[in-house]
């Protein structure tokens, strides 16, 4: 009886055994369920433009970022009832979007209204996220316009800035892990490489000025210092012009000056004339005036010796009163 019994055991638990195992078979079997979380790339960020949207940067070391995992997979599995859609964005595979958002903390919620973005600052729960849709808390935000909003040129700029950091910090990570190159010729690399790029940066804009640039002719160029000197000209005109009015009026004052000192000679030499001929008609009366004495006195009588007067002559008189003159108003000055 003992020795049946012991077969029976061994064949029960074979069948529980077989049971579990497909059980097992059966639960690998199954397909995992779904996420409703839709990731989002740099190729596909343009879905958010239309309809209403709830998005989530985070990274895969962020702890932060991992405690509302659960959370967010809730949200979007409600997103139907909802009627909005939910996507996440992994700042490590996606920099050029986390630029766009120009994302400085994680992890970051975003609510997007036909194209329009607004911050989410509150917890990422469930509950929370959910009122801030039924209710409409939204619209108490202020959007992101201008030159902050995702799809402005400016942050374009900026994606594609974050983009080309995020693949040379792929690239170092590269050389320094996989490839165990120290840090520091790690450095040296990017910085000569820098300098490399910047020197064919420059000669290609020079080969494009080059290329683009249309020399004047010459004609063109005669013609503009003919328009040169011709301005100078016109501007040295007045200054000339008031030289020459400047010298015409000294020599006005000159002449001016010059034509009455003339008069004032001419009118010293008048009255000079005038002197002499008074002077000419008082000598010529004087001497009238004695011969008139000599004869009123009558013939001379004997013995008497008639006195000779001394011999004057008028000419000298008049000579001697006019170098008198001339000296007494030379003397005087002008």
């Amino acid at each position: 009886m003992a020795g049946g019994a012991l077969p029976t055991a061994l064949l029960v638990a074979c069948l529980a055994a077989a049971a579990a195992a497909a059980d097992d078979l059966e639960q690998a079997a199954m397909p995992a369920e779904e996420s409703r979380v839709q990731p989002m790339t740099a190729s596909n960020w343009t879905l958010v433009m239309e309809g209403e949207w709830m998005l989530k940067f985070y990274a895969p070391w962020c702890p932060s970022c991992q405690q509302t995992d659960s959370e967010w997979e809730t949200f979007a599995k409600n997103g139907e009832t909802l009627q909005i859609s939910v996507g996440k964005i992994d700042v490590i595979q996606e920099p050029g979007l986390s630029g766009r958002f120009f994302v400085t903390t994680l992890p970051a919620f975003f609510h997007a209204k036909d194209g329009i973005f607004r911050r989410y600052r509150g917890p990422g729960i469930y509950e929370d996220l959910q009122n801030y849709i039924l209710e409409k808390k939204w619209q108490s935000v202020e959007p992101l316009t201008g030159w902050k909003s995702p799809a402005s040129l400016t942050m374009s700029g900026m994606a594609g800035l974050f983009s080309i950091s995020g693949k040379i910090w792929h690239l170092h990570n590269y050389f320094t892990v996989t490839l165990g190159i120290p840090v520091w010729c790690s450095y040296v690399f990017f910085v000569i490489a820098t300098l490399v790029f910047g020197l064919f940066m420059g000669l290609v804009l020079v080969v494009i000025s080059e290329c683009f640039y249309v020399p004047l002719p010459r004609t063109s160029s005669e013609r503009c210092k003919q328009d040169q000197r011709s301005e100078e000209a016109q501007g040295a005109r007045p200054l000339q012009d008031a030289e020459e009015e400047k010298d015409d009026s000294n020599e006005d004052e000159n002449k001016d000056s010059l034509v009455d000192d003339e008069e004032e000679k001419e009118d010293l030499g008048d009255e000079d004339e005038a002197d002499e001929e008074e002077e000419e008609d008082n000598l010529a009366g004087s001497m009238d005036e004695e011969r008139s004495d000599t004869n009123d006195q009558g013939p001379l009588q004997e013995g008497d010796v008639p006195e000779q007067p001394h011999s004057v002559d008028p000419q000298e008189l008049v000579e001697d009163s006019l170098r008198q003159r001339k000296s007494q108003h030379a003397s005087k000055g002008p």
